[in-house]
């Protein structure tokens, strides 16, 4: 018997019969000598209203009401699902982020975690209770609310795993585990019995929507043992762990992102320094850069080109265009009709050829590249993004991932 922390997503709270669904989950748990502490999101479409309800007050709110708005999302399901578990007879308490004393910077809708002091937590397992925690959210040294941004949830929950030294962190989903690509758009992909951290944090940060990145981030960092399983069918998940032997494959997944924009500085001058000055600049305004492609200089000119996450686009132009008089580009353009796609292994540093077998297949499919990425683990290409879901089925093919 140990400390079992489970995250349920907001499709699996999405109404009353799912939020006794999961209760009846939590208590299954419990009843088998287990303490329990839950994370959960807000409820299905909750906190798209929420932001909507926002708007038609003030369009440009601050970032810090906004973050005060949101977090009231998951304390509606985290008091939602105290009041079924309490109906089936079992002991709950639910707690917002700053009572389960989750502390975090002070970037309103993207903060980051300092630390868990989990003190109430501890307390409350102590008289045996199962505690609920809302996720996405905690406080700052202002005493302000603070939410983690997208894939908050996944984050607390791991977050307060490695605070207390859980046993197991369980991630529910509305999927069965993490497979070698997205089922819908792949017929016959595979669901992976292991996968390291290192590949999962490939994956999450390069399209699959199956865990947040940063959940695995901090999951890795802490030796934290993660599943992903189904909150609505009953089977065995994938487990996230150190790099394992126990599936000797190649390619492990492929990963399609379509929040991502492309943005080209064309004919800047070709000098030291130029680069340092443009991504200086966005990283400044904490801008991130995925993808970079500088052109070979002709006429003492070149081309910088770089994709951004979606979201990010409007405020990298505004800042370059503000800047435009140091940076000294003839030109800023941009396309937000790219698509990443991307595949991951470890095994790929050991064995040549992975990136000409995934080349070949996009020739096969008459798709063209426009960018190329690489790491030890992973391969990457931006093409248009009309030929995404096409790619990834004959990559996917071509490695012969399916079931």
């Amino acid at each position: 018997m140990g400390l079992i922390v489970q995250k349920f997503g907001g499709s699996s709270v999405a109404n009353a019969e799912r939020v006794f669904n999961v209760a009846s989950r939590v208590i299954e748990t419990y009843d088998n000598g287990n303490d329990v502490v839950v994370v959960v999101s807000a409820q299905g479409d909750t906190t798209d209203d929420l932001i909507e309800k926002a708007k038609e007050i003030n369009d440009r709110a601050s970032r810090r009401e906004m973050d005060t708005l949101l977090s009231a999302g998951e304390q509606i399901s985290m008091s939602l699902l105290a009041m079924a578990i309490q109906k089936l007879g079992r002991p709950a308490i639910s707690l917002t982020g700053w009572q389960a004393g989750m502390i975090t910077d002070s970037n309103y809708s993207k903060a980051r975690v300092r630390r868990v002091t989990g003190e109430r937590i501890r307390r409350e397992l102590d008289n045996r209770n199962i505690v609920i925690v809302a996720g996405f959210q905690g406080i700052n040294k202002y005493d302000d609310i603070t939410t983690l941004g997208r894939g908050g949830s996944d984050t607390s929950a791991v977050a307060i795993a490695a605070a207390l030294g859980a046993d197991l962190c369980q991630i529910y989903t509305d999927v069965t585990g993490v497979f070698t690509s997205d089922p819908r758009i792949v017929k016959d992909a595979r669901k992976l019995d292991t996968v390291s951290y290192d590949e999962m944090l490939e994956l999450a940060s390069l399209g699959a929507n199956v865990l947040h990145n940063r959940s695995v981030e901090l999951a890795k960092k802490f030796n934290v043992n993660l599943e992903v399983l189904s909150s609505l069918v009953k089977e065995p998940g994938t487990i996230v762990k150190e790099e394992t032997n126990m599936e000797k494959m190649l390619v492990r997944g492929v990963a399609r992102d379509n929040d991502v924009a492309r943005i080209s500085l064309c004919n800047v001058e070709d000098a030291p320094g130029k680069a340092f000055q443009v991504f200086s600049l966005l990283a400044k305004h904490k801008i991130s850069v995925d993808i970079i492609l500088q052109s070979i200089g002709r006429d003492n000119k070149k081309d910088i080109s770089f994709t951004v996450d979606l979201d990010a686009l409007d405020g990298a132009l505004k800042v370059l265009e503000e800047n435009n008089g140091i940076i000294g580009a003839e030109s800023i353009v941009h396309y937000d009709n790219v698509s990443k796609v991307s595949i991951v292994g470890a095994g790929m540093v050991s064995n040549p050829g992975v990136a000409a077998t995934m080349f070949e297949a996009l020739y096969n499919a008459g798709i063209n590249i426009q960018m190329i990425s690489t790491s030890e683990i992973k391969i990457s290409v931006l093409i248009e993004q009309e030929h995404a879901e096409k790619a990834v089925r004959a990559i996917h093919e071509k490695f012969h991932l399916g079931a």
